[in-house]
């Protein structure tokens, strides 16, 4: 994909449902932070995606439009799609080179961006916020610390926050990560598998002053689901014989195994119809032929819509080579 990002511009993406109350305390914040980064990163941007505000985040977003229409972008939705589908946008609307996201609830401070920044230029292509002192709800810490433990071990990731919005990415990781469902939250994972350099820097972190958190036990079962979604697409997306065609074959050979000891059992003491055996060989054959013809089917469709793109991803290429016209 073409770059066509500006030199030394922030674009900040800021997703938001329903928190008419903290856009312009968390606008008068950003732009305070931006004076204390290089000089390199002042140019800037800010792009909010309203995800289907029903309050009165539109006419905020709307005054803060007008009042900085050089900075403020507004995206606004028709209806509630979801946080991973207004990062999509917000990352494809985005013109920096670096790109901030964080949520629009005022707890990520942006006064730690300066930060961020200093980690990002240290060569890491994103940098994630750590919060240390998270000021939330047990309710809400426990299930997070659960999910950071699980997605740590099970991913080999070693970072300690992963569901912390507040992050700042190189241009070309936005661009190169597709993102649907709700994946927002593995982000990190998937730039990592992706070969991107990723850390964390510990911040501070702020209690809610406004509006409802959105989380709730429904997005933590969720998160469990993708994180099933997420293993298979980083493990087997490019060779999903490998996964269906082991477990297809471990039940095949249990299933053979138990149909030939029967095999024998008929030979020698005749009849075996009422073995519940005989009905658990037949089950894990026809299990196993099924999965081993589901691996298949993967690899037939990888076949049929590979891209080449797909199968790498370059950080840098030094050739000096220059064709000549031979006309």
């Amino acid at each position: 994909m073409e770059d066509t990002g500006t030199a030394g511009m922030l674009s900040f993406v800021v997703p938001l449902l329903d928190e008419q109350d903290s856009l312009q305390p968390l606008y008068e914040a950003i732009t305070q932070a931006v004076a204390g980064v290089p000089a390199c990163y002042r140019s800037y941007e800010i792009i909010f995606i309203d995800d289907g505000s029903v309050d009165g985040s539109p006419a905020v977003l709307r005054k803060l439009h007008d009042g900085d229409p050089c900075h403020v972008r507004v995206i606004q939705f028709r209806r509630n799609f979801g946080k991973t589908a207004a990062m999509t946008a917000g990352f494809a609307h985005a013109r920096g080179e670096v790109v901030v996201t964080m949520d629009a609830d005022l707890q990520d401070d942006p006064a730690e961006l300066p930060k961020l920044l200093a980690k990002l230029d240290e060569g890491y292509d994103m940098v994630g916020a750590w919060r240390t002192n998270r000021n939330d709800p047990l309710s809400k810490r426990l299930p997070s610390k659960i999910a950071n433990f699980t997605i740590s071990r099970l991913t080999g990731l070693k970072l300690r926050d992963l569901n912390c919005g507040f992050k700042v990415y190189r241009r070309e990781v936005t661009q190169d990560l597709h993102l649907y469902g709700e994946l927002h939250r593995f982000v990190p994972v998937l730039a990592h598998w992706k070969g991107y350099r990723t850390t964390e820097v510990p911040v501070n972190h702020h209690r809610r002053r406004f509006g409802k958190s959105k989380f709730g036990g429904k997005r933590f079962v969720r998160s469990y689901i993708d994180l099933i979604s997420v293993l298979f697409l980083t493990r087997y997306l490019k060779q999903p014989m490998r996964l269906f065609g082991l477990l297809g074959s471990i039940f095949a050979l249990a299933g053979a195994v138990v149909m030939l000891y029967l095999f024998g059992v008929w030979l020698v003491q005749g009849a075996i119809g009422w073995r519940p055996l005989l009905f658990f060989g037949i089950t894990a054959l026809v299990v196993g032929i099924q999965l081993i013809s589901l691996g298949l089917l993967g690899e037939m469709l990888r076949n049929v819509t590979f891209c080449a793109d797909d199968e790498y991803s370059i950080r840098a290429v030094w050739d000096d080579y220059k064709e000549k016209d031979h006309a």
